[in-house]
């Protein structure tokens, strides 16, 4: 009767304390609040596209090269640092695991056999015991304990790890994101460089027929020296920078073998002979941005960890209770072991709290606060980089599209006055040094206008990246 009245007792104060353990302290997680703009003010006449979001797709295909795709697939499968990020992640959703086993009981067993002998006290002297004798003490023991969530410290715990996990994924679609970003506009820069090469190569086959001609004409007593001299000099210092044109180009083939994870010896990309198209991109909603960028996710991720940080912090202040028991046998021995006289065991609660601890807690609670503070923060300004980061990039194709529109006119009149002054001076109008200016020019307004085109490319890159990964098609 007396051992069911004590396991009644039990029970009722287990259900009290499992009622207790329903209190969470610190704040409930609310994300921080931003202030989004309505629209892009640079987005000019662009028209936002739906507020619903679809899925960020492979954008990189805009660009329509199958090189390309090939390249940017690879990054998700070689890269070492994408590696690296997978690795994290892993670990945090490991600590997630271990955050969760505190909510669960835990139990443990040992089996111990000692060997021991007394000693004998001889006044001041401890020395061995002439009738003592060496005995052997057997032990076969499991224990079992349960802390008590009473406050919500584990509950935070778990809050908080599942909050550093989700962190963690996002840091790894923010770095595939950005190793993407680098390939692809690594890959369009290569490019570009293939096409300058080309329009140097062409622009010194053209430089050899003036070459040609002008040495006919001095051979003949038409030309001055000055011009066959004037014409080898243009053409070598062509020649030159069409070479010159071959070390950027090695350089960034060696970049995109290094972020495609293989060593340059075992990459090489053959020359394409056209551009990739520039695509037409339409932005979002600005209030997109804080569902799609993963820098974003992450940071707020970070703020719901250091709130729940405060929770833990709080539920310090309070004492822990847990659920303690064990059970097992003893003996001499150790055959004889496991027999109900030599059992034992014992079962009950343990409290215990910190009466003092020289402003500890009080200075990890203030220290979780400011940690929280600063990740709101942390969040705010990343918000407010995205949207600049937005605007910069849309600021840039517009400024661009129109620089690009009078280039292209220059370089069609540089072109037209290069072909002018060739046959003035093949008419003996003008002197040769009219057709080095004109061919000079000529080559200056073609580059700046691939110039112009290369930045166009690097801008819509940018964009895609700023925009998160992803953004409607222009229609």
């Amino acid at each position: 009767m007396m051992a069911r009245q004590v396991s009644l007792s039990l029970l009722s104060g287990l259900c009290v304390l499992l009622g207790l353990s329903a209190c969470t302290l610190g704040p409930d997680y609310q994300r921080a609040s931003v202030t989004t703009p309505a629209a892009y003010k640079e987005a000019g006449a662009w028209q936002p596209a739906q507020a619903t979001l679809p899925p960020a797709g492979p954008w990189w295909r805009a660009y329509g090269d199958a090189t390309l795709d090939g390249l940017v697939e690879r990054v998700s499968l070689a890269n070492q640092n994408l590696a690296a990020a997978d690795a994290a992640y892993r670990a945090a959703s490991a600590a997630v695991q271990s955050a969760r086993a505190a909510q669960l009981p835990s139990v443990t067993a040992d089996l111990q056999a000692t060997r021991s002998r007394g000693a004998q006290n001889s006044g001041n002297a401890v020395t061995a015991g002439a009738g003592s004798s060496a005995r052997t003490l057997a032990r076969l023991a499991g224990g079992a304990s349960w802390e008590i969530d009473l406050w919500g410290r584990v509950r935070r715990s778990v809050e908080q790890a599942r909050a550093n996990a989700a962190a963690s994924a996002a840091d790894r679609a923010a770095l595939e994101l950005s190793l993407r970003g680098s390939v692809v506009s690594t890959y369009l820069a290569l490019r570009v460089a293939q096409a300058e090469r080309r329009l140097l190569e062409d622009n010194v086959r053209g430089l050899e027929r003036a070459l040609d001609i002008t040495r006919n004409r001095y051979r003949v007593g038409v030309a001055a020296r000055l011009d066959v001299s004037q014409a080898e000099t243009q053409l070598a210092s062509t020649q030159a920078q069409a070479i010159d044109v071959g070390v950027r180009s090695a350089t960034l083939e060696h970049a995109l073998a290094n972020l495609v994870g293989v060593a340059p010896a075992a990459f090489a990309l053959d020359a394409m002979a056209e551009l990739p198209p520039l695509p037409g991109i339409a932005p979002e909603l600005p209030s997109t941005l804080l569902e799609r960028r993963p820098d974003i996710a992450a940071a707020e991720r970070r703020v719901a960890a250091a709130n729940a940080a405060i929770g833990i912090a709080e539920a310090a202040w309070y004492p822990t209770l847990s659920l303690g028991g064990s059970a097992g046998f003893q003996h001499s021995n150790l055959i004889d072991l496991v027999s109900l006289p030599y059992h034992f065991w014992s079962v009950g609660p343990a409290l215990a709290g910190t009466l003092f601890d020289g402003g500890l807690r009080k200075g990890q609670k203030a220290e979780a606060v400011a940690v929280h503070e600063q990740a709101v923060a942390d969040y705010r300004q990343t918000v407010l980089d995205a949207f600049v980061e937005v605007e910069d990039q849309l600021a840039t194709l517009r400024v661009l599209a129109q620089e690009a529109a009078l280039q292209d006119v220059a370089a069609q009149r540089a072109a037209e006055s290069q072909r002018l002054a060739e046959n003035q001076y093949k008419a003996g109008i003008v002197s040769y040094l009219n057709v080095v200016t004109a061919q000079t020019s000529a080559l200056n307004a073609a580059r700046s206008a691939l110039d112009i085109r290369a930045r166009r490319l690097a801008a819509s890159v940018a964009l895609y990246q700023a925009l998160g990964g992803g953004a409607a098609a222009e229609p």
